[in-house]
This record gives structure tokens, C-alpha cells and sequence, in this order.
């Protein structure tokens, strides 16, 4: 089955965040009026109230929530104003673009998939705004040619390839684009042989698979178009299935599944290799899914349940005919792969090819056998199984961190995966499933040398004494004394795992002698459903203490001081790091929310937000619940009279995940109460969204602007002697 599983994981993942004149003199980097404030723009404040349970909220900025209007687009031009103007002002800000332009431009590839005649990978050459995908025939074997180039779908490099998926022969392919980093998405058939579009663009896709039946058409899911609010912060309500042929317009697309009639907020599909059966995966949230399956070989066949209820999780990850082996949580909160057959789906008759383990698992199939990865403290452990579920081989990698791929179709006789970690760009091996034999296929050429950096993974306790796991990372040379700069980074939330990964920025900041710092908090999935579930709801308050004590651990065992020491995280890890800075200004020196869920009281009325419920709770649920999120909602609780850190809140103004609003009202209610010296700031990119697809150069404007700031409101002065 093509890359099966890793289709339908990525479908979860979709839904699973006027130059002010300063009059500052610079020397050596500083400023003689360093602690002189900034002028913020003015923000109207309004008489808006809400009630919840007898209880009456102000949110003097709910103007701000309409992203379209003409009064808004001016805040927005009036705090970029500011912010640019301040960073502008920082003599070594050009110099560090420099160095991460440099360090960025390196050819990166893909692990290459074969569909039909042709081979296809993707590849950037080392600084081109988006990956371009080849492709070679089997005629002509080492010689690319471009297939399809996203840096011609727009001038400025905004508009990205969001996901392809190609027809069971491979003579067709349907791939989406995102316009502005928006989640709303275009999707556009191709020929491949000629490459000549076919039949309509499709338009108003969101949160979308694609998946063919055989080379007549494709499902695809949507939603309505907001009737309230713009298209980039309505809420959004129904998820639609619908099936399009390719000789018929989109107006004439059948609805298949969703909608009023099955209303459901996250509706997607997928087809087996073989092309007998469609499955759908239907949720009302986050977490917990229903499944379906339809045979389509069956004239007017119906949609059966294979599991109904939102309880459990549960992926279709292989087919063999009528069986279906299904990853899921149902009994085991770690998760273990199970046999089904169709012809009896019930629970009742599953019966175990792997079963749970203590650590968590996920499981990909390709050429006859299933690869399980398991998560141990945080890093990759692989093994291949034959489809009996009897153990094959170990997959030997190269070090601790995290491995990815092991996927592709039941006729292949390799295949590939990647490895990374802090200190090693990804590396894509070449894996013969005959004789288990790893080769490099593609080695990284990032200008550093990675025997020159260390990673350590260390426990501490949080406040009610569980033990959480860090992963320090810096020079190897580098040796703690108290005073060294340190990144600390979080997300906690969702079930998502923080695995080792490689990040040209973060190789930067420890080039200059930083430790960077990843803590594995409650609510991510590092230990499975209970970690999860310790950060949700009414536990959602570990996450942050989780947080803070691993600042205050770094403290404590000589690593920095609060003076040097800054936080970050987006989306989920935006609100980490929007609660941890208003219980504990005093902690942090500079902070870094990003693109953050920060209004806990209104989240659920913008976009899909609802779904987030099963992580966050709502604030109409009940009055024990509004309290809880009104408690912690960093929107609502920062003080007058209160010094809060440099913050630098970072958003974009086409986020149709995590709306920018949350951002803004949270940046006008820290620049009405900051008694400090230090900025809040906000820096809103145009054109862009919640991160996906960005384009080279606004990411490297971006990290350069993050590592700036920090450096300059910690007070350390980088180096650029090599």
C-alpha cells in the first residue's frame, strides 16, 4: 500500500497552531538608552463583556479579532513598524543572517517513491524558497528531470506544494497548494505523462488526503466556507467527504461521508494498495477517531463501522485482501497492531500481531513486512516484523534520536528511512528488507562538524515529583558556569512527541556557545496515552509546572541564571510559553510565543478550534471548567504593575489554524501593563500562516530577528570568528 499509513498520518497531523523614531545610539551592539520604553502603538480598547456562569469578562480588544478590517491591517502596519525599527537598531543582526544563510545552503533530498514508470524525490538545492520534485524514468535511470517546481506558483515564494498523492498506475496526480501558508487549499490534476492539467482546479479543500480509486477520481474532504467571519478565522463546522471525477466539474463532486447528515468536525479517507476498499476516519476531535470501510468493488455497497465511539484511536496502516492490520489504542495506551478481517470487524474478533509494550509505538508497513518504531525516553527504537508479527531484525541506527520512513508498497524490495538527532542533519539510509542490510543513500552537508557537539539527556522533578526527561545540547567544549545562554523549548500538548531533530538555527545559537534545551513535558505522547492525558483538561496546569521546574533545574545545577535564559514554543507550545511567562515573569528573560493558542475563553469560536477540546476543555463545558481555563488563559492574566521579559510574540496574518487574534490581544495586553524595561514586541509575517511551507528566506528573516533579540536583551554579544 503507498506509503498507506504515512497518507493517513499526515492527515491526522493536519488537524492533530510608521518607523518610530527610537532616538537610540548604538555602541558595541548596545544602547546607551537601553532602558529607555518604547513608544507602543495605541490600541482602541472597547466596552466588550462576556458572561460565563453569572460571571462577567471584559476583552477590551475583541476589535482585533476581525482579521480583515481596514482598522486592524493599520495595527498591524503600526506594530511591524515598531518591532522592525527595534531590531533594525541591532548592529549584528545582518551578520547573523549572513552566518544562517550560510550554514542553510546545502543540498537537501527526500527519500525517493516510485510511482508508475518514474522515480520521484524532492530536492532543494540549498536556499531555494521551496523543494522542487523530479523524477527519473526507468528508461533513463540517474537522469532528473523537474516534475513539478512550487517556486513558479508564486513571485514571492508564498505559495507552496502542500501534499501529492498519485493514481494507483501512476498516469495521474492530484496535488494541493497553499496560498500564504493558508490551510484552505487549491488541488490541480496533472497528466503525468504530458503534464497537462485535467478538468478544474478544485478549490475550498482543508485538512485534506487525497486518495485515488484506480484513474477515474479522488476523495477529498472540506468544509463550507464560514457563514460568520472571514475564510481565514470563521469557524468551521462539518467536514465533508466528497469524490470527484476527472471528467466531471467539481460542482457535480457526490458527497460520500459527512456533513449534517454525519457531523463530524475531522472527516478523512484513504484507499488500500489494491484499490478494493476506501476507509474513512471520522472525529470530533483531536483524539479518538471513528472507523469506516466501503467496498468499492461492490456495486452501492454500504459504509460499515469497523469501531464506533470516540474513545480510542484507531489507523489502518496495511491490507491483504479481506484483512486489515490496524494500529490502535483500544486496551493498550501505548498502542499495538492488530488483525481484522473484514468479513467480521468487531473488536470482539481482533486479534494481535504486536502487541503492547511499555514504550510507545508506531508501525509502517512495505514489502511484506511492518516496521515498529518505538519511543524509549524520547528516541527512535525500530524493528521489522513479518506480517505474522513474528520479529525479523533490529534496525541498527547510527545513534540516539529519531528515525523516520519504513514505508512504501507490498511489491518493494527496499526501502528507505531517515535519522537525525541534535547534532546530526538527517541522513537517508537505503535498507534491503532481505538481508536487513542499511547503506547511506543520501548524506547532509551542513559546514559544521558534529563530533564537536554533545547531547545529554537528563531527569528532573516537577513540582508534584514526577520525573521528566531533557535533552541538553551544545559544544562539546562548552561547560556549565552559571551564566551560559540557554534556549528552552516546550510543547507539551496533543499527544506529539519532542524527538531529537536537526535545526540550522539551533546549530547557530550553540555555535555561539548556547545550550539548547528540550524538555518532554506532560500532554505530549513521549510515555504514551497517560503522558498525554496528565497534560490535559484540568491537568493542563503540569504542563507548565513541568516547565517552569525544568527552567528552574537549569538554574539550579549551574547551567545559567534567569538573565540568560529564554523560552520558546508555537502553537500549543505558544500558550506553554504565554502561561509559564505570566506565573513567573520573574523566571525568564526572554520569551518567544508562537503563533499560541493565548485566549483559552474564545479558542473553540475561531476555525476548527472546537476540536482542540479534548486537549484544553471549553469554557462553556461548565463553570468548573471556566475557571480552570480562565486561571491559566495568558490573554487574561497578565498584571499592571507587573515587569514581564522581552517577548517577542511572532504570528502571521493568514494563521487559519491558531488565528493571529490570540496573538495580538495578548501583545496589546502586555504593552498596556508592562512596568519593566524590557520590549514586547510582535512580529507578524504577511502572507504566510501557521508555519507550513514557509519559504526559505522568511524563515531565515525570522530566526535571525529570534536570535537578535535574544542575544541583545540577554546581553551577550556573538562572535563570528571561525
Amino acid at each position: 500500500m503507498a506509503r498507506f499509513s504515512v497518507v493517513f498520518s499526515s492527515f491526522q497531523f493536519q488537524v492533530k497552531y510608521g518607523l518610530m523614531a527610537l532616538g537610540l545610539v548604538l555602541w558595541a551592539g548596545r544602547t546607551l538608552a537601553q532602558d529607555q520604553p518604547l513608544r507602543y502603538p495605541d490600541t482602541r480598547r472597547v466596552d466588550q463583556v462576556d458572561t460565563y456562569f453569572n460571571q462577567v469578562v471584559e476583552d477590551p480588544y475583541r476589535w482585533l479579532e476581525d482579521d480583515r478590517s481596514e482598522e486592524t491591517s493599520d495595527w498591524v502596519r503600526r506594530q511591524n513598524e515598531l518591532t522592525f525599527g527595534y531590531l533594525k537598531q541591532i548592529t549584528y543582526r545582518d551578520k547573523i543572517r549572513k552566518r544562517l544563510e550560510s550554514l542553510w545552503n546545502y543540498e537537501k533530498y527526500s527519500a525517493p517513491f516510485q510511482e508508475g514508470e518514474y522515480t520521484y524525490f524532492y530536492k532543494n538545492n540549498g536556499l531555494q524558497n521551496q523543494s522542487v520534485l523530479y523524477r527519473e524514468s526507468a528508461a533513463q535511470p540517474g537522469v532528473a528531470e523537474v516534475f513539478l517546481d512550487p517556486n513558479l506558483f508564486s513571485k514571492d515564494g508564498t505559495s507552496s506544494l502542500a501534499g501529492i498523492q498519485f493514481s494507483e498506475d501512476g498516469s495521474y496526480c492530484a496535488f494541493q497548494i497553499s496560498e500564504g501558508g493558508s490551510d484552505w487549499r487549491k488541488v490541480v490534476v496533472l497528466n503525468t505523462k504530458t503534464r497537462k492539467q485535467m478538468g478544474d482546479t478544485l478549490v475550498d479543500v482543508k485538512f485534506s488526503s487525497l486518495a485515488w480509486k484506480g484513474r477515474e477520481g479522488f476523495f477529498y474532504s472540506s468544509y463550507d466556507k464560514p457563514l460568520d467571519g472571514s475564510a481565514l478565522s470563521g469557524k468551521t463546522q462539518f467536514h465533508k467527504l466528497y469524490y470527484h471525477r476527472l471528467d466531471q466539474p467539481q460542482k457535480a463532486d457526490q458527497l460520500v461521508f459527512g456533513g449534517e447528515a454525519n457531523p463530524y468536525r475531522y472527516v478523512g479517507a484513504v484507499v488500500s494498495e489494491d484499490g478494493r476498499y476506501l476507509f474513512i476516519s471520522a472525529a470530533q476531535a483531536t483524539y479518538g477517531n471513528e472507523l469506516y470501510f466501503k467496498d468499492l468493488h461492490a456495486k452501492n455497497a454500504p459504509i460499515l463501522p469497523i469501531i464506533q465511539g470516540l474513545e480510542n484511536e484507531t489507523d489502518v496502516v496495511h491490507t491483504e485482501g479481506d484483512s486489515v492490520y490496524l494500529l490502535t489504542n483500544l486496551k493498550a495506551p501505548n498502542r499495538r497492531l492488530v488483525w481484522v478481517s473484514l468479513k467480521a470487524p468487531e473488536s470482539r474478533y481482533w486479534q494481535d500481531v504486536i502487541s503492547e509494550t511499555q514504550s510507545p509505538l508506531s508501525v509502517s508497513a512495505v514489502g511484506g513486512y511492518f516496521f515498529a518504531n518505538y519511543l524509549q525516553d524520547a528516541v527512535s527504537k525500530v524493528f521489522q516484523f513479518n506480517l505474522q508479527g513474528t520479529l525479523v531484525a533490529e534496525v541498527k541506527l547510527p545513534g540516539l534520536g529519531t528515525a523516520s520512513g519504513f514505508g512504501g508498497k507490498r511489491k518493494e524490495k527496499i526501502c528507505y528511512y531517515s535519522f537525525a538527532s541534535y547534532t546530526s542533519p538527517p541522513v537517508i539510509y537505503r535498507l534491503d528488507l532481505s538481508d536487513g542490510v542499511s547503506t547511506v543513500y543520501k548524506q547532509s552537508k551542513v559546514d559544521f562538524e558534529p563530533d564537536q557537539y554533545v547531547s545529554t539527556q537528563v531527569f528532573y522533578e516537577s513540582k508534584d515529583g514526577t520525573k521528566v526527561p531533557m535533552i541538553l545540547t551544545h559544544r562539546r567544549d562548552v561547560v556549565p558556569n552559571g551564566d551560559n545562554p540557554v534556549l528552552l523549548y516546550g510543547y507539551g500538548g496533543f499527544n506529539i512527541s519532542l524527538t531529537p531533530s536537526f535545526s540550522v538555527s539551533n546549530l547557530f545559537f550553540m555555535e555561539q556557545g548556547g545550550i539548547y534545551a528540550v524538555a518532554n513535558l506532560r500532554g505530549g505522547g513521549e510515555y504514551g496515552d497517560r503522558w498525554h492525558d496528565a497534560g490535559t483538561k484540568m491537568q493542563k496546569q503540569n504542563v507548565f509546572d513541568d516547565f517552569i521546574s525544568a527552567a528552574e533545574w537549569l538554574i539550579n545545577n549551574g547551567y545559567t541564571q534567569s538573565s540568560r535564559l529564554a523560552i520558546a514554543g508555537g502553537s500549543n507550545g505558544g500558550l506553554l510559553v504565554g502561561a509559564c511567562m505570566t506565573q513567573r515573569p520573574d523566571l525568564f528573560k526572554v520569551c518567544f510565543p508562537a503563533v499560541g493558542v493565548l485566549d483559552m475563553l474564545r479558542y473553540h469560536t475561531f476555525t476548527a478550534g472546537a476540536g482542540w477540546a479534548y486537549d484544553y476543555g471549553r469554557s462553556d463545558d461548565s463553570e468548573a471548567m471556566f475557571q480552570y481555563l480562565r486561571g491559566y488563559s495568558p490573554v487574561h492574566n497578565v498584571k499592571a504593575k507587573t515587569s514581564y521579559p522581552a517577548t517577542m510574540v511572532t504570528t502571521a496574518d493568514h494563521d487559519d489554524r491558531v488565528v493571529p487574534a490570540h496573538s495580538y490581544k495578548f501583545i496589546a495586553e502586555l504593552q498596556s501593563k508592562q512596568s519593566g524595561p524590557s520590549p514586547v514586541l510582535i512580529r507578524i509575517d504577511v502572507k504566510a500562516g501557521h508555519g507550513a511551507g514557509k519559504p526559505t528566506s522568511m524563515i531565515l528573516d525570522e530566526a535571525a530577528d529570534k536570535w537578535s533579540f535574544m542575544f541583545y536583551n540577554i546581553d551577550f554579544e556573538p562572535s563570528f570568528k571561525r
